[in-house]
């Protein structure tokens, strides 16, 4: 029996192989006729940065900048990503209707991936890799492997071409 694909999580880390990589996952959408989830993990404000900015800021007002800050993040992150939408999917009769939510999480990007994928009961996760050295790898590790490692999800992992820049 053929898996049915129907929910696609489109991770994205806004690199320069974002066009590249969401181009596969509208792909598999028009093939299988799916909906596209995309997110994106936006890491949580470090506890030493957060302790640098109480040593110099009153506290609520701290706060205060961070929301702010926080908020228009977001924002901008949103809005690249509906540009991306627009542009890619000009060419697609259904377009807009296909991509059923755009998220951004503040949360680790492994965690906010899992979670999404848990959430909406995607099928398949759709996300790029691009070239690390070996120590990196092994120092740091990659969101993509993390989470091949760590769903029991299929994982369409799409090789950024070495030297891709966007409107190739």
């Amino acid at each position: 029996m053929l898996p049915k694909v129907k929910t696609i999580l489109y991770a994205t880390g806004l690199g320069a192989g974002t066009p590249y990589v969401f181009r596969y996952a509208l792909s598999l959408a028009q093939k299988y006729d799916a909906r596209i989830h995309i997110i994106h993990g936006r890491e949580p404000l470090g506890a030493s940065a957060q302790h640098m900015a109480d040593l110099y800021m009153f506290q609520d007002t701290a706060e205060d900048v961070f929301a702010q800050a926080t908020l228009a993040a977001e924002k901008k992150i949103i809005e690249d990503i509906e540009l991306l939408c627009e542009k890619e999917l000009s060419d697609d009769a259904q377009g807009r209707q296909r991509v059923d939510s755009i998220i951004v999480a503040q949360k680790t990007p492994k965690k906010a991936i899992l979670d999404r994928a848990d959430e909406v009961s995607a099928d398949l996760i759709v996300m790029g890799s691009h070239r690390h050295s070996v120590l990196a790898d092994a120092m740091l590790g990659t969101t993509t492997l993390k989470i091949l490692h760590s769903t029991a999800v299929p994982v369409f992992v799409v090789k950024i071409p070495e030297g891709y820049h966007e409107g190739e």
